[in-house]
């Protein structure tokens, strides 16, 4: 163990294990059952080493256990960390010398992936403690993974995970990370399909409707959708005026139907109206568009091959010649 303690970086968490370790007199028994669950432990399958990784990271409680109240650090997190020492602890008596181990050379990223969702997916449902799990995660990566965990934040909106979502990408903003239009649009979106339009409207605020000259119209329209289906219509009108007095103007109807249908509701009907004429040319263009996508769909004239016509012109001119020099006969 006190090998180990000289892989992790000098912190606080160093100096703690290091202390640790002076105080733990028991073998860790479970660090050769645990070099069989990584990559050369026995040939097993990637699949199935990820999924016995996994089972361990959970189990580790015998190894952790001891440096919980010392830590301070939540136990899905410290476990994560020691499951990664143990493997550099196995690696580096096969392959090459502790100064030139790279851990994320060593780990497929598919694999790293796949092992931080199924992490997320079955971790208690707190702030600490998905927290504490990325920071675990990321501990070892010479380069913040960004394009990693943007896939990671796929993955959870493909499934669903709107509100484990919303805790991944608050945490990578707090690493002071992916401060895009995307990624706040993601938020956006994530809060709202948590049922938090009104933390999706503070962030809108804060990080994006404050200067609206640059906003993309598809970031617009998933505002004001928002607001319409939350109720909030006072704040859609008011975006809309925003917009008009950053002198844009919407690319398609959608928007402009939005925004009338909430001037409607609100009882101004001769703002819908200003709304409905001032824009009148996106809902006229409508018919012409429709109309040119289905003459673009019109099925194209068949290619007429003339040689294969002029063959079939030959045979059928023998074959009449055939029919009248039977009826002669």
């Amino acid at each position: 163990m006190a090998g180990l303690s000289s892989l992790i970086p000098k912190t606080s968490l160093k100096r703690a294990v290091t202390r640790a370790a002076v105080n733990l007199s028991a073998p860790l028994s479970t660090i050769p059952a645990a070099r069989n669950l990584f990559p050369g432990g026995g040939g097993r399958n990637v699949g199935e080493r990820a999924s016995n990784l996994h089972k361990a990271i959970r189990n580790a409680g015998t190894l952790t256990r001891p440096f919980h109240r010392l830590l301070g650090v939540k136990s899905s997190a410290l476990q994560m960390m020691m499951c990664k020492m143990l493997w550099i602890h196995q690696r580096r008596k096969t392959l090459k010398p502790l100064g030139s181990i790279k851990l994320e050379n060593n780990i497929p990223k598919k694999d790293k992936i796949k092992f931080l969702v199924k992490t997320l997916l079955d971790i208690e449902d707190n702030k600490e403690a998905v927290y504490g799990a990325l920071d675990a995660w990321v501990a070892w990566e010479r380069n913040f993974p960004i394009a990693s965990l943007k896939r990671v934040i796929a993955i959870l909106e493909k499934e669903h995970q709107w509100h484990r979502m919303v805790q991944v990408i608050k945490w990578i903003l707090s690493k002071g990370q992916g401060t895009t239009m995307g990624t706040y649009g993601q938020l956006i979106r994530a809060l709202d399909m948590d049922r938090r339009a009104e933390e999706a409207h503070a962030i809108w605020r804060k990080k994006i409707g404050h200067d609206l000259h640059s906003v993309p119209w598809q970031l617009c329209l998933q505002m004001t959708r928002i607001y319409f289906r939350n109720n909030m219509l006072q704040e859609l009108v008011k975006l809309f005026r925003d917009l008009e007095r950053y002198d844009r103007k919407p690319p398609d109807k959608h928007i402009v139907q939005i925004v009338a249908d909430a001037y409607e509701l609100l009882g101004m009907v001769e703002e819908k109206e200003r709304v409905l004429e001032k824009y009148s040319s996106l809902f006229l263009g409508a018919g012409s568009d429709d109309k040119s996508r289905r003459s673009s769909r019109k099925k194209k004239k068949p290619v007429m091959n003339y040689e294969a016509k002029a063959e079939d012109a030959v045979d059928a001119s023998k074959a009449e010649l055939d029919q009248e020099s039977e009826g002669c006969h």
